[in-house]
Order: C-alpha cells, then structure tokens, then sequence
C-alpha cells in the first residue's frame, strides 16, 4: 500500500474495487490520495476469505494462540509509530500531539486488553438434582460470533476501529472493516500489521467506499454477516437496524450524543473550566462524547462563562505539524457547511454569540480548509435546535441553572443518552444526581476517563449495547449451554 493509493485488503492481499475516488486533506482541501472503492463483487470476495478462514486454522485456534498474535498486532503499530500517526493526521488534519498520545497508543492497547481479558472471562456452570438421583452439570461456553461487519467513523479512525477489531479476533471470529470514507488509510495500512503480526488469510478484510449504494449497504445487507457493529450518527445506525432485520442478525450501535455538562456551584472551577474546556473543543469538538450542553449554577455562572471563553480563544488552530497548534480543522468541507449551518442557526435564533461564530482567516492554500473558529454561545431556550440536534462541532452553548432538580430535569431533556459529567465537591450530591442521568456514561468531576474494563454505550437513540471488557466478548461470541448428565 503507497500513501497515494489506499486500496482494500482482501484475504490477505491488497486490491482494487470497481472505481476511484479523492481522499482530500482537510487542512488545504488538497487530494492527497486516490482511494479504491468496493463494489459488489470486493465485498462477495471479503465475505467468503473471512468465511473460509473460520474453517481454517483460525477457527481451531486456541484462546492462547489468539492473544499471542493480538499482542504481536500491537507490537506492529507501535513499531511502525510515527508511519500511522502521519496518515492518520493526514486524514483528519488533528494536531499529532493529541494523535501521538490518544489514537495511536488506544490503537495499539486495544489488542492487548481484549487478548489478556478474553484468557480470563469466566463462564457459568450449574449442577442440577435429576428423577434418579446422579444430577447433571450445566455449563457454558463461547463460541465465536462468526463474520463481523466492521463499521467506523471518522474522528477517531484507529481507536475506534480497533476498539471493535480487538475483541472481535479475541474471541474467534472474522471481520471486514468498513472505514469512513473520509479516513481509509490506517485501517488499511493495518493489513500490513496483519500480516507481519501472523493472522491468517482472511481474519481481517478492509473495503471501503460508501454507504447507499456502495460498500457500506453491500456488507449490511449480505446474508453471509453474521453480526455488524457501527459507530456514528443516528440516522445511519437506523438504515443497518433495518438492513439487518430480515437477517434477524445482531446489531451494536453506538451512535450520536447532545451530551450536558452540569456545573454547580460548589465544584471546583479550576477543574471544571478544565473538563469542559476538553469536552467541548477536543478533537475540534468532533467526539461522540463531547459537551454540548453546559448547564452552570447561577452564582458561579458568569464566573464560568467568563474564564471559558478565556480558555476558547487562548486555542491555537493549526495543521498537525505545527507544534503550537491545539485545535485542527474539521474532517471535510462537506461536514464545516453543516456546523456552519448551525452557526448562522444560532445566529438566527437570537444566541448572544459569547466569542466565535465563524470560520478563522487561515493563510495560503489552508484558506481552502475545513476550519472553523471554537465558539461558546449563551441565552437560547432548551428547545431551540441548538440544544437539541448533535452539532458536532467546537462549540457549546452555557445555560444557568438554580437547583438540583432543575439541572436533572434538563439534562435528561434530550432524544439522546450517550454521556454526562457532573460537576460538584459534594460526594453525596455527586451520587445523588449521577444515578438520575438517563445516559450510559456518566462522569464526576473528570471527562474522558476510561477503564477499558467497564461499560460503554448510550441509550435512547444514542445507541444499542455496550462495549468494553466482559460486554463486548458478549457481543462477540454466542453462548452455548452443555448438560451433561452424570
């Protein structure tokens, strides 16, 4: 694979696919790679490679056997280190001082927390009395699921796609990875890991292309997947739910987020303009996670607007390589119309625009990029369609807020349920109002925190299922009960 030509890997091998089309550097807009896109006919060929490596050697491999050459896979993407942090810059224009110590290193441990866990997961055994008085035992075990349909978003490409591939090839099964279009390039060059690390022929397959009509509604609709796992926005979680339907195949989706922040008044200021400095505008505010909605105790309110927006213009926008840059642009020029879009909505609605609004004079060809400036706005009623539609973008709107059940209420206030953090130096309020937030995720006084052992999923339409330790191996395999009659 050259970085000029990102191709498909298909049982074992790079190919071409039916056509061609621009990956563009969102820093310029400049194309800086053709990429192959499958058609029918690649996804048929990854379908049987990854059905004909589960009755090969792979399908008969040992758990050992499984974690040793997940651990090789690490140990490949962290050989080859600065090559992925450069394509996946490249893709998504991040600064690489947040790639070098996120994406890359979350890429490389995603293989070996699920090799070391899957050793480890125990299953259920039960004895049982019989009529003539022997008993029988009851036990469990896990098989894998069989050919898992791999689709990714594009703001986190490697983490969020090995954060599926891991587990998946932990437990036994085959997959075919299906990246955004917007950022091929490390999902593919990790074919070449692949290979060097041990995994058969087969065991891991990249198409790419699109969704209608295109490689991404070829692998949902195929028969020969056994299960699909997606992460981006609502609407298109909805299409594969549908897809898979007929099929009666297991989805798990982990979809978009209008995620609060709450803020009283007797948090930690330094700790909270900290979090949600983070929440709001990391990755350029593109994070499933990210805050949105900030809602801020009233007698530190205007202290809290005040040292954010400080925050907000301290943020230097930048390309990767630029060591000062803290703040990259958006992934395409398609996605900086939508945010843009709400920035002029908001502007509409009446929003006291607090610092931002618009897009950053950039210099030269960057002129051409997906920038956009990090923008806080204050003053619009819950119901507006700045607090209720996913923006996903560097931006969050701050609301007051007087009481404890006042801040519940509105912050469960949402069609989503992906994440929360909570703000405050009282445990038991911390408690108190965490066990009432209808997410999946909540978090006290931190943002980002993660175990990768623990939970992680949303609810409402944010999402169906949970991953991460234990929860993703029960996706990932089907539980089979044996009675054995003593």
């Amino acid at each position: 694979m050259s970085n000029s030509r990102v191709l498909n890997f298909i049982d074992g091998a790079y190919a071409e696919g039916r056509a061609w089309f621009d990956k563009r550097n969102p820093c310029d807009n400049a194309v800086v790679a053709q990429v192959a896109e499958a058609g029918e006919a690649e996804v048929e060929r990854a379908v049987q490679a990854a059905r004909k490596a589960l009755k090969g050697p792979w399908g008969k491999s040992t758990i050992e056997e499984r974690a040793a050459i997940l651990h090789r896979v690490a140990d490949g993407i962290n050989r080859r280190f600065e090559e992925f942090l450069e394509v996946e810059c490249r893709d998504t224009g991040k600064p690489k001082s947040l790639a070098r110590h996120l994406d890359i290193p979350r890429g490389a441990a995603n293989f070996r927390i699920f090799a070391d866990l899957v050793k480890n997961v125990p299953t259920e055994a039960f004895p049982m009395s019989t009529p003539d008085g022997k008993g029988a035992i009851n036990y469990a075990v896990r098989r894998p699921k069989g050919v898992i349909g791999v689709i990714c978003p594009w703001n986190l490409p490697l983490l969020l796609m090995t954060w599926k591939v891991g587990p998946a090839l932990a437990c036994g099964n085959a997959v075919i990875v299906k990246p955004s279009e917007e950022t091929p390039t490390t999902a593919a060059l990790l074919g070449e890991v692949m290979r060097e690390a041990g995994v058969p022929d087969g065991v891991y397959n990249v198409i790419h292309g699109f969704g209608p009509g295109s490689a991404g509604e070829f692998l949902t609709r195929h028969p020969g997947v056994n299960a699909v796992t997606f992460t981006g926005e609502t609407r298109t979680g909805a299409a594969i739910m549908k897809a898979g339907a007929d099929l009666i195949r297991p989805v798990s989706l982990e979809l978009g987020g209008k995620n609060p922040a709450l803020v009283f008044a007797d948090a930690d200021l330094d700790k909270a303009i900290e979090g949600c400095m983070r929440s709001a505008f990391a990755n350029s505010g593109q994070v499933c996670l990210g805050t949105e909605r900030i809602f801020v105790q009233r007698p530190v309110f205007d202290e809290f607007v005040a040292r954010l927006t400080e925050g907000a213009e301290a943020l230097v926008v930048g390309t990767p390589d630029d060591a000062s840059s803290t703040m990259g642009p958006l992934v395409s020029r398609e996605h900086q119309s939508k945010v843009l879009s709400y920035y002029d909505k908001a502007r509409e609605l009446g929003a006291e625009i607090v610092t931002g609004g618009g897009s950053p004079a950039m210099p030269g060809a960057l002129a051409e990029g997906a920038w956009v400036q990090p923008t806080i706005w204050t003053g619009l009623d819950d119901d507006s369609a700045i607090m209720r539609e996913e923006i996903f973008g560097p931006c969050c709107h701050i609301s007051p807020f007087d009481d404890e059940d006042e801040a519940i209420a509105r912050a469960n206030d949402t069609e989503y349920g992906l994440a929360c953090s909570v703000w405050t130096e009282n445990s038991s309020k911390a408690h108190r109002v965490a066990g009432q937030i209808d997410t999946g995720l909540v978090w006290v006084n931190s943002w980002f925190l993660r175990d990768l052992r623990t939970p992680f999923g949303g609810s409402k339409r944010s999402g169906i299922g949970r991953e991460g330790g234990v929860h993703s191996l029960e996706f990932y395999t089907e539980l089979t009960n044996i009675c054995v009659k003593l």
